[in-house]
C-alpha cells in the first residue's frame, strides 16, 4: 500500500494490517436494519467463568444501538442475572481495553474476560443487581471498533441496560454504570449523555476506575514505552470515525509492518508486538502530531459537557497505563467546572488492574447508596 493513498469515505482500504478487521471504514460499519435502541435481536445461553457461575446465569445477546451519527448498528454483550437475592436494579459494566478486532469481545472470548472484570461483576451480583456488560461496537461484530471514542462506548453501554429491561420486565428504570479504563471513559461519557439518550431510564450514579481521560497528555507518553501498542489501536479508532484520516502518514514503517496483529490478536498480543519499539519506530518522526492529539481529545476526553449524576472515581497511584496525575486533573476539572458531586478514592500503590480488585466493595457499596 502506498503511504500517500487517501482513505475514501465508505470504500477505502485501511492500513494493510487492518484489512481483515474491516476493509470498508465508515461511522456505521455494515448496514443493519433500524430498530429501537435496546431491542434484543438474539439471545442465547452463556456459560459464565467459574468466578461467576455460582452467582448468576447469563445470556449472550445481540441488541440494537446507534453510532455517533445516529445510524443503526448491532452490538453484542452479556446480560448476567443473579441466582439469589435478586433486586430490580441494573448496573452496566463497561470493560477495559481488550483489542480492536471482532474476536476481542469478552462475550465470545473468555481470554479477554479479564480477571478484574470478573471480580467487579461478582461484587455487583452479590448485591443482587442484574449486570449488563456491553462488548462495544465492533467487538463481536464486523463493524470497525471505534476505540476510545467515548460517544460510541456510551451509546452501547446505555442501550445494554435497555436490552436488559427488554429481557426482564421486572427490572426498574433505575440503573448505574461501573467501568474500568476504556470502560471508565465510556461510563463518564454515558453520564454526560444520559439525559438526551437514555429515554425513560433513570441513571443514579457512575463509577469510573482509572478512566482514560486528558488524552492530549496521555498519548505523548505512549511512544517509546511498553504500552506502545495502544497508539496503533488509537489510530484505528480515529480512522473508524473519520474517513479522511491516513494512519500511514502517522505510523512509522516498523509499526506498519506489525499492524497485522491488530486484526489477528487482542490486547496482550498487540502490546507484545510493540513493547520494544522506540518512539521513532512507532511514530513518524518520533512525535505524535498535534492534530492527532486534538482528535483524540475531541472524541475521547470526558468532562467536555456537564455530568448528569454523581460520580465515584477510583485511581491507583502506581497505575502504569493511566497515570494518576491525569485522573487528578480530570477530578479537578469535574469539581471546579460542574456541580454534580464527585467522590475521589485514591489507592496508594495500586496498579491499573489492581485498583479494580481493591475497590470492588467500595464501588458496590457506593452504588448501593445511590440506589437507596
Amino acid at each position: 500500500m502506498n503511504a500517500a493513498r487517501t482513505l475514501k469515505a465508505g470504500t477505502a482500504v485501511f492500513l494493510a494490517g487492518l484489512l481483515s478487521i474491516c476493509a470498508v471504514l465508515g461511522n456505521g460499519g455494515p448496514a443493519v436494519a433500524a430498530s429501537t435502541p435496546g431491542t434484543v435481536i438474539s439471545s442465547t445461553s452463556y456459560t459464565l467463568p467459574p468466578e461467576l457461575s455460582g452467582l448468576a446465569t447469563a445470556k449472550r445477546i445481540e441488541y440494537a444501538s446507534t453510532n455517533i451519527s445516529g445510524g443503526p448498528i448491532t452490538v453484542t454483550g452479556l446480560i448476567i442475572t443473579p441466582k439469589t437475592n435478586k433486586k430490580n436494579k441494573t448496573v452496566a459494566w463497561a470493560h477495559g481495553t481488550t483489542g480492536v478486532a471482532p474476536q476481542c469481545a469478552p462475550s465470545t472470548n473468555m481470554s479477554v474476560f479479564w480477571p478484574e472484570a470478573r471480580a467487579a461483576i461478582a461484587a455487583l451480583l452479590v448485591k443482587g443487581w442484574t449486570v449488563a456488560a456491553s462488548d462495544y461496537p465492533g467487538l463481536g461484530t464486523p463493524q470497525p471498533h471505534q476505540y476510545l471514542v467515548g460517544g460510541s462506548e456510551a451509546r452501547a453501554i446505555i442501550d445494554s441496560v435497555k436490552a436488559a429491561r427488554n429481557l426482564d420486565s421486572a427490572l426498574s428504570t433505575q440503573y448505574a454504570i461501573d467501568g474500568h479504563s476504556q470502560g471508565g471513559q465510556g461510563a463518564l461519557w454515558a453520564g454526560q449523555m444520559a439525559p438526551s439518550y437514555d429515554g425513560s431510564l433513570v441513571l443514579k450514579g457512575v463509577s469510573a476506575i482509572a478512566p482514560v481521560s486528558t488524552e492530549e497528555e496521555l498519548a505523548p507518553l505512549i511512544p517509546g514505552s511498553a504500552g506502545g501498542g495502544y497508539f496503533p489501536m488509537a489510530m484505528s479508532g480515529l480512522a473508524a470515525v473519520e474517513n479522511s484520516i491516513q494512519p500511514l502518514t502517522v505510523l512509522a514503517p516498523p509499526a506498519q509492518q506489525k499492524a497485522t496483529v491488530l486484526a489477528t490478536g487482542c490486547l496482550n498480543e498487540i502490546l507484545a508486538a510493540y513493547q520494544n519499539f522506540t518512539a521513532s519506530q512507532l511514530v513518524t518522526g518520533g512525535v505524535i502530531p498535534q492534530w492527532v492529539l486534538n482528535d483524540l481529545a475531541h472524541y475521547g476526553n470526558p468532562a467536555q459537557t456537564a455530568p448528569s449524576t454523581p460520580m465515584l472515581i477510583v485511581q491507583g497511584t502506581a497505575d502504569e497505563s493511566v497515570p494518576s496525575f491525569l485522573t487528578d486533573e480530570l477530578v479537578y476539572k469535574l469539581t471546579h467546572t460542574y456541580t454534580q458531586p464527585v467522590q475521589y478514592v485514591v489507592l496508594n500503590g495500586a496498579t491499573h488492574d489492581g485498583a479494580v480488585f481493591q475497590s470492588t466493595a467500595t464501588v458496590a457499596n457506593w452504588i448501593a447508596g445511590r440506589f437507596s
